[in-house]
């Protein structure tokens, strides 16, 4: 219930929430939030493998075995859903990185597990690249892929879901070689 509050207070604020904030909104006292968490760093690192586990049980690989266009719209539509839902807490957790350090492990852990779902996603066209290509165009879809790039496609730029979906579609067919087999 705690995690919960801090994530819906997330959601609602786009800030980090106080004690008092979560306590309301979870039905508990502050004090009885401190017996379960020794501070908010603890319960921001609680929440980030809270949803961590949520995310990766959301995000199931659909499609793998479908054609391009198919697997490009599945990646893209489950990672953009994904960077939608976790926004508010990956700010809190990029803020707070220096505080909590083990955040900082969070942090690559979640970028490491996108450039696995590429690899997994990609697979045909990349296997056609040499070992270093392959890896530095894998850096590249999972820049591209990113949290921040959806924020900014959405936040700074004003692009409704699909648009930025559109956006990512369009870049990850420019970006793959062909894929082995497919005519044209």
């Amino acid at each position: 219930m705690i995690i919960e509050a801090f994530l819906e207070l997330l959601a609602l604020n786009g800030r980090t929430p106080t004690a008092s904030q979560i306590a309301e909104r979870a039905g508990y006292s502050v004090r009885s939030i401190f017996e379960r968490f020794s501070d908010l760093g603890a319960l921001s690192l609680a929440t980030a493998d809270h949803a961590i586990a949520v995310g990766e049980s959301e995000a199931m690989a659909h499609d793998v075995d479908g054609d391009r266009p198919t697997r490009i719209r599945s990646h893209v539509k489950t990672r953009a859903l994904a960077c939608e839902k976790w926004l508010p807490l990956w700010h809190t957790m990029l803020d707070t990185q220096d505080e909590v350090p083990e955040l900082r492990t969070r942090i690559i852990q979640v970028r490491l597990a996108n450039l696995e779902r590429l690899k997994l996603m990609y697979e045909p066209e990349l296997a056609t690249l040499l070992e270093v290509e392959r890896e530095r165009l894998q850096f590249a879809l999972g820049a591209l892929t990113s949290i921040e790039s959806w924020n900014q496609m959405r936040d700074v730029y004003g692009l409704s879901m699909e648009a930025a979906q559109g956006v990512w579609r369009a870049a990850i067919d420019r970006l793959l070689p062909p894929t082995p087999g497919a005519a044209g």
